[in-house]
C-alpha cells in the first residue's frame, strides 16, 4: 500500500503505529529508539512493512467478524443480552491472562491514571456494547442479511470521518466507489420499505468506535485498549449474569458442558478480532480502514443466504450488486496505488 498519509497528507512513520518511546518500540526505519538511518531513506521500508502489517491485522479481524453469526448460531438458545454479557466477561478473563503473560500491568495502570485515554476508552466501550448488543440481536432473530447491510454502510462512516474530520484525501476512484456505496445504500433502504435501524446503528457505532480508536491508538497499545475497555464494561455484565441466572434465564449452565464451554470461548473469540482490529487501526489510515470493512459484510452476507436462508428480493439483489461494483471500483485504485507506491520506492532507492 506504500507510505502512509498523516491527517494533512504528507508522510509520517509515527502516524503507522505507536509513536516512538511509547510501549518501548523503537523508532521507525532504525533499530534504536529516536534516531534516524541513512537520511532517512531506511524509514521506507519499516513504514510499508507496519502497513502491510496494519492490511493483515485489518483483514484477520474482519473475516472473523465476518464469519461470527455462525457461532452466534451455535449458541442457540442463548439470546443477545446473554452472549453479549459473556463476550465481556469471559474477555477481561482472557486480557488479564495476557496482560500477566507479557507483564502490561504497567501499561494498564497508567492508562488508568491518563484522564483523556480512560475517557476516551470508556466512550470507545460505550459504543462497542451497543454495536455488539445491536449486532447479535438481528442475528439471532433473523435479521443477518440487514446486519451486513450495516456494515457495508460502516466503511463510508469510517471513510467520511477520516475525509471530514481528519482531513484525509481520497483519490477520484476512492470518491466514486463512496459515490456507487450511497447509492447502494439509497436502494437497500428501500427496499426495505423502513428505516433499517439495525444498519445504521452498526454503522454509525462501529464507525464511531473506530474513529475513537484512531485518537487514542498512538497512546496504548491493543491489549492496554481492550483491556481498558472490557474492565469499563465488566461490572454491568457481571450483574447481567447474575441477574439471568437468578431469574432462571441464562442457559449459561442449563445447556450441558459442550454450550458452556462454547460462551466460555467467547472470551478468545471477541478479543482476538479486537486486538486485530486495534493493531490495525494504530498502523492505518481512517481510509484504508474503511475500505478493509468490506471484508466482513461481505462474509456475513454469504453466511446469511447460504446458511440461514434469509429471503432475498430482487430490489436487494440490486442494492448487493450496486455495493459489489463499489468494491470493484475500489480493488481497481487499490490496484493502481500499489504500482505507483512500488515505483516511488524504487526512486526513492536510486
Amino acid at each position: 500500500m506504500g507510505f502512509v498519509p498523516t491527517p494533512h497528507g504528507s508522510v509520517s512513520s509515527t502516524a503507522a503505529g505507536a509513536a516512538p518511546g511509547l510501549s518501548g518500540e523503537p523508532a521507525p526505519g532504525t533499530g534504536k529508539p529516536g534516531k534516524a538511518a541513512n537520511g532517512g531513506q531506511a524509514g521506507l521500508k519499516p513504514v510499508d512493512k507496519e502497513t502491510t502489517a496494519g492490511i493483515l491485522f485489518g483483514v484477520a479481524a474482519y473475516s472473523a467478524w465476518g464469519l461470527l453469526p455462525l457461532y452466534f448460531l451455535a449458541l442457540m438458545p442463548a439470546n443477545a443480552v446473554e452472549i453479549v454479557a459473556n463476550r465481556v466477561v469471559w474477555s477481561l478473563l482472557f486480557c488479564v491472562l495476557l496482560i500477566t503473560a507479557t507483564r502490561s500491568w504497567p501499561l494498564l495502570r497508567a492508562a488508568f491514571r491518563d484522564r483523556s485515554v480512560f475517557g476516551t476508552l470508556t466512550i470507545a466501550a460505550a459504543l462497542i456494547a451497543v454495536n455488539w448488543l445491536t449486532y447479535t440481536y438481528g442475528v439471532t432473530t433473523g435479521q443477518a442479511v440487514e446486519a451486513s447491510l450495516g456494515y457495508f454502510i460502516n466503511p463510508l462512516v469510517s471513510v467520511l470521518l477520516g475525509v471530514f474530520v481528519l482531513k484525509e484525501k481520497l483519490r477520484p476512484l476512492q470518491w466514486a466507489a463512496v459515490g456507487i456505496g450511497f447509492v447502494a445504500v439509497v436502494v437497500l433502504t428501500v427496499s426495505y420499505g423502513k428505516l433499517p435501524w439495525i444498519a445504521l446503528t452498526l454503522a454509525v457505532s462501529f464507525g464511531l468506535y473506530g474513529f475513537v480508536k484512531k485518537r487514542v491508538g498512538p497512546k496504548v497499545d491493543a491489549v492496554t485498549s481492550l483491556s481498558v475497555e472490557t474492565m469499563v464494561l465488566a461490572p454491568l455484565a457481571a450483574a447481567t449474569m447474575v441477574f439471568l441466572g437468578l431469574t432462571g434465564s441464562a442457559t449459561l449452565t442449563s445447556q450441558g458442558p459442550g454450550h458452556f464451554w462454547l460462551l466460555v470461548a467467547s472470551g478468545v473469540i471477541t478479543a482476538v478480532p479486537l486486538l486485530s482490529f486495534g493493531a490495525s487501526a494504530r498502523r492505518l489510515p481512517m481510509t484504508t480502514i474503511g475500505l478493509l470493512q468490506y471484508f466482513a459484510p461481505v462474509l456475513q452476507f454469504v453466511v446469511a443466504v447460504a446458511v440461514f436462508r434469509e429471503a432475498m428480493t430482487l430490489d436487494r439483489w440490486i442494492g448487493f450488486g450496486v455495493v459489489w461494483l463499489a468494491l470493484l471500483v475500489l480493488t481497481v485504485d487499490m490496484l493502481s496505488a500499489a504500482r505507483k507506491n512500488s515505483v516511488a520506492k524504487k526512486l526513492a532507492r536510486a
